[in-house]
């Protein structure tokens, strides 16, 4: 049903972004895969899976209006640690723009947070005013919103052995409750949006398929491995001089907010959504 049927990822060679062609390749979906680095080797891995990568910047309109034409479904997701909390902002209007003149049946926005306005955190907040623009023009969308990937414990990008083992638990507490959620599994329920527009378009979707505090995940990960989680002590300030505040802002928030988590809503749309210890024990 779906094979003559096109999905635009940005970001196709990010994590979420590669998970969503993934799966939609999978399922039986064209796609084009969108990059800024269309001859680079990660656009080259999703080439031969099927994707037809695109070189798209979305700091560029016009190339986003090209890739866009003719296609059903847009999923949308910038990084503000690459370009900044303004331009991440700047992107998604874009984003949104090139789907609303190209007539996109649905777009599937990779957002973040707890939906609401006022945590001070620039990357949830961000979200939040790229969200009020797709609604204001109308574009037909869908929300997901996981909260910590699994791959935080492992990922070498995302600072594991400072932030996920070190900083993340001094600044928010070792005993708080996380939501976690794998990016493959994020793939799969946004193959399962662009499958079912008319069921989901206006949604707004926490994702959460686990729900476990940094101290259980480092007792859950030793289980798995042999051995206890490695950590790079690092100073606070620091950390902050390389990557900003705003991880160190979220943390220290979450250290007392209270919001609901809850893993009934994500294992509706998949089932089989990996709980932490199941994710760690498919990894190599």
């Amino acid at each position: 049903m779906n094979a003559d049927r096109i999905v635009a990822v940005t970001g196709a060679t990010g994590r979420q972004g590669g998970a969503v062609t993934r799966q939609l390749l999978a399922d039986g979906w064209r796609v084009r895969a969108l990059t800024r680095h269309p001859r680079g080797e990660p656009a080259r891995r999703l080439a031969t899976l099927g994707a037809d990568v695109l070189g798209a910047d979305m700091a560029d309109p016009a190339t986003l209006r090209k890739a866009f034409q003719g296609a059903h479904g847009v999923f949308s997701v910038q990084n503000p640690m690459i370009c900044g909390v303004a331009e991440e902002v700047v992107q998604g209007r874009n984003v949104a723009d090139a789907a609303a003149q190209a007539g996109v049946r649905h777009l599937v926005y990779a957002s973040a947070g707890v939906g609401r306005s006022g945590t001070g955190i620039g990357s949830w907040e961000s979200k939040l005013q790229v969200q009020a623009y797709l609604e204001q023009l109308g574009v037909p969308f869908t929300v997901t919103r996981p909260m910590g990937f699994m791959e935080l414990m492992t990922d070498r990008a995302f600072y594991p052995q400072v932030s996920t083992w070190n900083l993340m638990p001094r600044l928010m507490g070792a005993d708080r409750p996380v939501g976690w959620l794998c990016v493959d599994d994020l793939g799969a329920v946004v193959a399962k949006l662009f499958a079912d527009p008319d069921r989901f378009v206006g949604a707004d979707l926490q994702l959460v398929a686990d729900v476990r505090s940094i101290a259980e995940c480092r007792v859950l990960w030793k289980e798995a491995t042999g051995r206890a989680p490695r950590r790079l002590p690092m100073p606070v300030g620091l950390f902050e001089r390389f990557v900003g505040t705003d991880l160190t802002t979220m943390w220290r928030w979450l250290s007392t907010a209270e919001f609901p988590m809850e893993t009934a809503p994500t294992r509706e749309l998949l089932p089989e959504a990996l709980t932490v210890p199941e994710w760690l024990s498919r990894r190599p």
